[in-house]
């Protein structure tokens, strides 16, 4: 799991990186898009503070016929299908392990976009995904007292008691429904990203 969210991380930092070489409009969405995947997919696999009793039993059950050793492995497997997903339909992996430094900027903006479509369908296979407020940037909005601190960042000068009024710096991103498929993990062994391909002949 740690190994997982810090692999995903990296790839977010380089995308952002990335984004300095290319269109804006590519810029703009393709960052976004793979942190939302990385932030929500791991928040995903972090238990449910709410779950009710008979979810947390048939956990437990769950936990208890695997080995201990497994049920990290499986997690890792989980999180690792995804990234495999975003590399097959968009090579996202290839495009972040390349170096790109000998390239023009027109070059990485070409890729960027074959990148982009790729892993927005990867994204749309798996999650749900909508904008935290839909107000748009720039608009002033409330945020109520009770908000959830993972849902709203604010910044400025912060004085006085909620509700905030502020401006729209950027409307968020949040997953409503996932469809992360479950990984049966052979002997504890996580799946590769990848194969490696051979032309035989």
């Amino acid at each position: 799991m740690k190994l997982a969210a810090i692999l995903l991380t990296s790839a977010t930092i380089a995308l952002v990186g990335l984004g300095l070489f290319v269109p804006d409009m590519v810029k703009l969405l393709l960052p976004g898009a793979i942190a939302t995947g990385a932030i929500a997919l791991i928040v995903q696999l972090l238990p449910t503070p709410g779950a009710s009793k008979p979810a947390l039993a048939a956990a437990t059950a769950a936990q208890a016929s695997a080995t201990a050793d497994s049920s990290p492995q499986r997690a890792e497997a989980e999180v690792i299908s995804f990234l495999a997903a975003l590399q097959e339909k968009g090579r996202l992996v290839d495009f972040l392990m390349d170096d790109v430094t000998s390239y023009e900027d027109a070059q990485v903006g070409a890729a960027a976009r074959v990148v982009h479509e790729g892993c927005r369908a990867a994204l749309d296979e798996v999650f749900t995904i909508a904008p935290v407020t839909e107000s748009a940037e720039g608009t002033t909005i409330s945020v109520p007292a009770e908000h959830r601190a993972d849902e709203y960042r604010l910044t400025g000068k912060l004085t006085g008691q909620a509700p905030f009024n502020g401006t729209v710096v950027h409307r968020g991103w949040r997953t409503t429904k996932t469809k992360l498929p479950q990984i049966i993990v052979p002997d504890g062994q996580v799946p590769c990203i990848a194969p490696a391909e051979v032309e035989v002949g």
